[in-house]
């Protein structure tokens, strides 16, 4: 969305692997104003290696394998990035539910977001991702009702996103899958630092 600006920059803040996650399937929608700014609901897994290296107990592969849980819940970090982004691309204030979990495995990011179609049918939510996207070599639209998995994107760049008719009439089903080391870190930040050296992304 700023690629632009980051050619000519000398100086870029990485997103994270999260909000990198909820980002790319919604700022076109909200850009469009085809999904309403007020109904966004956000059910994002990590895995491990998303909260970082440092020596934590509550981290310790026997505190967390076999396991499922939700933290940060009201308060994470990532929030405020999520309702700025959002924000500028709605043209008005938006403030986005957002609930991060961990997963017992090593690396991956899946984002479930439920949104309601103010303009269009979750097919045409489908259509307006699949256009915003269809010269991007790191994003990738699944066909209409197929859903991404986070092995399909483990060890990449990419992003992977799916669109499915929720069984409330004009609601829609988003999922996106990434690999938080990549995509969601390092790879992106490598992506960044080619535009702005002037390398092919």
């Amino acid at each position: 969305f700023y690629r632009q600006q980051i050619k000519a920059a000398r100086l870029v803040a990485n997103p994270g692997c999260y909000t990198t996650c909820a980002e790319l399937p919604l700022i076109p929608l909200l850009s469009e104003k085809a999904i309403d700014p007020d109904e966004i609901v956000i059910d994002a897994k990590s895995g491990m290696t998303g909260a970082g290296r440092a020596a934590k107990e509550e981290m310790l592969f026997s505190e967390v394998a076999e396991g499922f849980h939700a933290y940060g819940v009201g308060h994470h970090r990532h929030m405020a990035e999520l309702d700025q982004e959002f924000s500028k691309a709605a043209g008005r204030k938006v403030i986005v539910s957002f609930t991060p979990h961990l997963l017992p495995m090593n690396r991956g990011i899946f984002s479930t977001i439920y949104v309601r179609g103010l303009t269009t049918s979750p097919g045409g939510l489908h259509a307006i991702l699949s256009r915003a996207y269809a010269e991007e070599p790191f994003v990738h639209v699944l066909p209409f009702g197929e859903m991404p998995q986070t092995r399909h994107v483990r060890g990449s760049n990419m992003i992977f996103i799916g669109v499915a008719n929720d069984r409330v009439e004009g609601r829609a089903i988003i999922c996106a899958a990434l690999d938080n080391l990549a995509k969601g870190a390092s790879g992106q930040a490598v992506q960044n630092m080619n535009l702005m050296l002037g390398f092919p992304e």
